[in-house]
């Protein structure tokens, strides 16, 4: 009789999974868009049934609509069809954990140790934003919670079989989450362009998810090309009424958020506190300087580095920097391409000091987790 053997993989997720499940604490969040807009597409349009100002929407056309990605309201569509509605936060806790089995996968196809491979792990949970967006649920932390999970399956992918066609759909499942990682596409593909054939079967892939994103914003605004950013961007106090939301008058301002925006010391209980507009990679995740040591394969190495730079490039340049957010939460859209470089520069021996640079990240990331469960969504 043949026992059942369960992938290391697997078990990683199924650790990620239970541990977000007891952050969150049984959590519904009130920002579920991604609810409204799976039950609009289960009644067979686009618009939602907009409950009030609390749900950000575009009003357009005497209608409403959700202006972020839409892959996590599909991923929900199936339910949301059986019980009319579901807790949204159950899917960026499953998101969550699937991310944190890829990322084991990928660990193991490339040879990192068990052990060196449980502290990646470990730090792509705690150590980066993703445990705190996990926890949360809401519609902008829980599209970066899936487009983390996509973007690392189609890593894992690449690791391993290199099917086109799969690191296509976990590609475009990763940009109908967030946007900005259309920019890591060209890197999929020249990470795959030794072989014609995986190159065809990625590039047909495209093509649906091409088809359907035009037929999405021709529903939505009438166009094939999006243009719910800029437009709330033009309607958002913080924007401006004419122009566009990327632009190069913000970088000085995002390489604060990024760099250098800190903690507040407080005189009484509990000491410290987080800015509510983030706090800085520097202070939260150190960990990733771990990536700039990996030199080989260059195969690997240099795609990477060039994927990081494309999918950061946007965010660097946003009139926003996520607003109400614990560290940098734009930063996950980056953040898994740094998590492969850093497995890479560990493969052979993992630095003492990256022991040390781990465990202060996961240690702030549990302390965010606290702070934010304590003090800013107590009744949630």
């Amino acid at each position: 009789m043949r026992t059942l053997k369960v992938r290391p993989s697997w078990i990683a997720g199924a650790i990620a999974f239970a541990i977000i499940l007891i952050v969150a604490h049984g959590r519904s969040s009130p920002y579920n868009n991604y609810v409204l807009l799976a039950q609009a597409f289960v009644h067979g349009h686009t618009a939602i049934d907009w409950p009030g100002a609390y749900i950000d929407a575009l009003p357009y056309h005497g209608a409403y609509y959700i202006i972020e990605a839409p892959l996590p309201a599909i991923l929900l569509v199936p339910v949301v069809a059986i019980f009319g509605t579901v807790n949204q936060t159950l899917l960026a806790v499953l998101l969550g954990a699937i991310a944190i089995g890829a990322t084991y996968e990928f660990g193991e196809r490339i040879g990192l140790t068990r052990t060196t491979n449980a502290w990646i792990c470990a730090f792509a949970l705690a150590g980066t934003d993703l445990l705190w967006a996990a926890m949360l649920g809401d519609v902008w932390f829980l599209a970066h919670v899936s487009a983390v999970a996509f973007t690392m399956l189609a890593l894992a992918e690449l690791a391993g079989g290199k099917r086109g066609w799969l690191v296509a759909l976990y590609a475009c499942c990763a940009l109908l989450s967030r946007f900005g990682l259309v920019l890591a596409v060209p890197v999929y593909a020249w990470m795959l362009r030794p072989s014609r054939r995986e190159l065809a079967s990625f590039a047909a892939m495209l093509v649906p998810f091409a088809a359907f994103w035009v037929w999405y914003n021709e529903a939505r605004w009438g166009v094939w090309y999006d243009i719910g950013y800029t437009a709330w961007y033009h309607q958002d106090p913080a924007g401006m009424p004419t122009g566009s939301p990327f632009r190069l008058s913000y970088f000085p301002y995002e390489l604060w958020s990024f760099f250098v925006q800190g903690v507040q010391r407080l005189p009484v209980y509990p000491w410290l506190q987080p800015s509510l507009s983030g706090v800085a990679l520097t202070w939260t995740s150190p960990g990733l300087i771990l990536a700039l040591l990996a030199r080989k394969p260059l195969n690997w190495v240099l795609p990477l580095a060039v994927a990081t730079l494309l999918a950061a490039g946007p965010n660097f340049i946003y009139y926003v920097n996520g607003f109400a957010q614990f560290g940098m939460r734009h930063a996950l859209d980056f953040e898994p391409f740094l998590i492969a470089l850093m497995a890479f520069a560990v493969r052979e021996k993992m630095p003492r000091f990256g022991y040390v640079l781990i465990a202060y990240s996961i240690a702030v990331g549990l302390w965010g987790c606290w702070y934010w469960n304590a003090f800013v969504r107590a009744g949630s």
